[in-house]
This record gives C-alpha cells, sequence and structure tokens, in this order.
C-alpha cells in the first residue's frame, strides 16, 4: 500500500512537471512583433509586391530583339527545256536588322523602374507601420485585459473576506439577516466583472493569434510587459522633427515626385526618332554578272515622326509631376496633424493618470478600509460600506482604463511618427 502511495504521488509530481514545461512563457513586445514579422499573411503578401518590382527592374532595362528575315525566290516550278530544276536560279537573301534605341531609353526606363521599386519599398514600410499599430493596440488591450481581470480577482477575494467575517458577526448576533443578504446578493457584481474580464481577455488573446496568423490554443497563450505610464514626454516639435525623417508614406510620397521626373524625361526621349539598321547578304545565280552572285548590302530606316512625337505621354507626364507634388504637400500636412493629434491625446492621458497615481488610488483604498472598519464595529451603515466599495472599485477600474489609453495613445503617436519612440 505504501509503494502504491509514492507510485501515485511520483506520478502526479511528474505529470505536473510535464505541464509546466509543456506551457510556453509569455511573449513580450519583441517577441510577439518578431514571430507577427515572420507569420502575419498580409505583411508577407505586401513584400512580394517588392520583388515583382524588381523584376520590372529586368524587363525595362532589356535591349530589343534583333530581326531575322529570309527572302527566297526565282524557284523554277516547271520543266525548263526539258529539264526540271527547280532551285537552279533561286535568289536567296538572308538579313538582320536591329532597332537603335537613342536618347538613353532604356537606362531612363531603368531608372525609373528602379524608383518605382523604391516607393514599393516604402509603400511596404508604411503597411507595415499600420500594421504594426494594430498588433500594438492589441497587445495593450490584452494587458489591459489582465490587469482588469487581476482586479476582478482581487475584488472578489477581499469581499469573500468581508462576508465571511459578516457571516461570523450574524451568528453573534452583531447584524441582521437583511443586512448579511444585501451583503451576499452585492457579490453578484462581483461575480460579474469576474466573467466579463475573462471574455475580454480570451477575445483580445483571439485578436492577437489572428494577427500572428496562429493556431496555438488560447491557454497557451500570453503575453507580458509593462502595464504603468511615464511622466516625461518629449516637445511636440521633436516628434514633428523624427516624422519628417521617418514616415515612410511621406517618403513614397517624395520618392513619387522623384520617379515622376524621371517619367517625364523618358516620355521626352521616347519622343525621339529610333533608326533600324539593317544588312543582308544576297546569293542570285541567274545574275548576269559573273562577279554579282553573291553581294553583301546595308540599310538604315528612319521613321519620320511629323504627326505622333510622343505628345500626349509628354504633356501628361509634366502634369503628373504636378500631381505628385501635390500628394507630397498633403501627406506631410497630414504627417504634422497625426502627430500633433496623437500628441494631444497622450499628453492628456497623463494629465488624468498622475493625480490618479499621485492621490485617488490611495484615497480610495483608505476610504473603503476606513468605512469597513467603521461599519464592521457599528460607526457606519450598510450604505455607506456599499457605496465605499463601489467608489473603489471604480476608481481602480478607471485607472486601469487609463493606462490602457495612454499605452494606445502612445501607440497612435509611435504610428504617426513612424517609429517606436514611446515604448
Amino acid at each position: 500500500m505504501q509503494k502504491l502511495r509514492w507510485f501515485c504521488c511520483t506520478i502526479f509530481l511528474l505529470t505536473g512537471a510535464s505541464v509546466v514545461a509543456q506551457t510556453p512563457a509569455p511573449l513580450t513586445w519583441e517577441q510577439l512583433r518578431q514571430r507577427f514579422e515572420q507569420n502575419n499573411p498580409t505583411l508577407l503578401a505586401g513584400k512580394l509586391n517588392i520583388d515583382e518590382s524588381k523584376a520590372q527592374e529586368i524587363s525595362a532595362y532589356l535591349r530589343p530583339n534583333p530581326l531575322f528575315t529570309l527572302t527566297v525566290d526565282g524557284t523554277q516550278i516547271a520543266p525548263y527545256k526539258g529539264a526540271w530544276r527547280p532551285f537552279a536560279g533561286t535568289f536567296e537573301s538572308p538579313g538582320i536588322g536591329y532597332l537603335h534605341e537613342r536618347q538613353h531609353k532604356r537606362e531612363l526606363r531603368l531608372e525609373s523602374a528602379q524608383k518605382a521599386t523604391g516607393i514599393a519599398v516604402s509603400t511596404q514600410a508604411d503597411l507595415e507601420r499600420a500594421l504594426l499599430f494594430g498588433l500594438r493596440s492589441s497587445f495593450v488591450s490584452t494587458l489591459q485585459a489582465k490587469a482588469v481581470l487581476q482586479l476582478a480577482k482581487d475584488n472578489l477575494a477581499y469581499y469573500d473576506h468581508v462576508l465571511d467575517v459578516s457571516r461570523d458577526r450574524f451568528k453573534a448576533g452583531d447584524i441582521a439577516q437583511i443586512d448579511l443578504d444585501r451583503l451576499e446578493l452585492q457579490r453578484v457584481q462581483f461575480e460579474s466583472d469576474l466573467q466579463t474580464a475573462e471574455v475580454n481577455l480570451r477575445t483580445a488573446k483571439i485578436q492577437l493569434l489572428t494577427l500572428l496568423n496562429d493556431r496555438t490554443p488560447i491557454e497557451q497563450f500570453d503575453v507580458t510587459g509593462p502595464f504603468d505610464f511615464s511622466e516625461q514626454l518629449l516637445p511636440r516639435d521633436e516628434f514633428r522633427k523624427i516624422a519628417l525623417d521617418t514616415r515612410p508614406d511621406l517618403r513614397a510620397a517624395v520618392e513619387a515626385v522623384d520617379k515622376a521626373h524621371t517619367d517625364h524625361k523618358l516620355a521626352v526621349a521616347n519622343g525621339s526618332t529610333d533608326p533600324i539598321l539593317s544588312a543582308w547578304y544576297t546569293h542570285n545565280s541567274s545574275n548576269n554578272n559573273p562577279f554579282g552572285i553573291n553581294t553583301l548590302g546595308v540599310s538604315v530606316s528612319i521613321p519620320v515622326r511629323i504627326f505622333d512625337r510622343n505628345q500626349g505621354e509628354k504633356l501628361r507626364t509634366q502634369l503628373d509631376i504636378t500631381r505628385a507634388e501635390r500628394l507630397r504637400d498633403a501627406t506631410e500636412a497630414l504627417v504634422f496633424s497625426d502627430v500633433d493629434s496623437g500628441y494631444a491625446t497622450l499628453d492628456s492621458t497623463m494629465i488624468l493618470l498622475q493625480p490618479y497615481k499621485a492621490k485617488y488610488l490611495q484615497q480610495s483604498v483608505r476610504v473603503r478600509d476606513t468605512i469597513l472598519f467603521s461599519y464592521q464595529r457599528g460607526g457606519a451603515s450598510l450604505l455607506d460600506f456599499l457605496n465605499a466599495e463601489s467608489e473603489y472599485r471604480s476608481v481602480q477600474r478607471n485607472y486601469v482604463t487609463l493606462i490602457g489609453s495612454y499605452l494606445t495613445a502612445a501607440a497612435q503617436l509611435n504610428l504617426a511618427v513612424g517609429r517606436e519612440v514611446i515604448p
């Protein structure tokens, strides 16, 4: 019997150790971001646009294919003087031609394609910036849901302790049945807070797993990170300056202006004439000149561009330069607007958080404990205690919500700046 008991204990401990070993450690923000960059299908699909643009660079720099011609004539189709020699007087002339592109057309096509690749890289960086904001928001929501869940558990444990003391007081005849019933009914609110917090946490984790394209069970997935705020904030002009240097959409707009100038140069070059150079060899066995049976020839074909000088593309690309400049100005204005809006939201949230951390949190705890102490000794009514408990829960919940708002506003400001300036 003793051996069986030891065997069961050993199996239990080994099973528990195996479960603990299989439970993965919570992911930090950097680990979460790394997984996101490796697995998010939208981000991976966007990277293919860069590869496609690089492939277009190859096509842009290709030379024109040479043109090979073969002319055969003079083949005999009926007997001549009783003899049928179909190939005796055949005229053969193989030739080759090549289009010579002038005005650096190939180089300009390649330059335009390379600048299109640069725009694709900046566009991909802007897509990543937007998607990372969504990931960061879901990460903050998960941390906030964890904090709310822990607060709900602590509140329920505290209230259960109050109920235990109240039941002892009821048995001792210190409080009435109606007071105990009201206290026990109030527990429903704490249970509801706990269930709501658990559902919100599961929902936040589901959103994170969706962004990661991960099929890990929710019970085995968790994240960790600081859930607090910093009272230090750089001046707004510093964020503006960083945004002008960093924002990928602004960089793409600037690159679009540069590409528009190159496209206009290419349109002008395409309006120039490209000659076709040709050469051929001729074998004419029926030539009366015995020294002219085998000959060489060359020619130059020059299109006369009287009506079509690519006027439409020249005008279109010229207008496209102005359009790209206007879009660049609009993007720059949007950058300033995003930074100013994000900065104002973050600053406002910090102003609200500071008194909570410095005063309101401690006051809510002190008021609740004081009213509870007074109620248990007959110096305060049950209604006073329930009101104090409700105020405590409200203050603590508001503080957690404000922390989440601060972290979301920080992510919004990072999005506006173009990189993480506020961790």
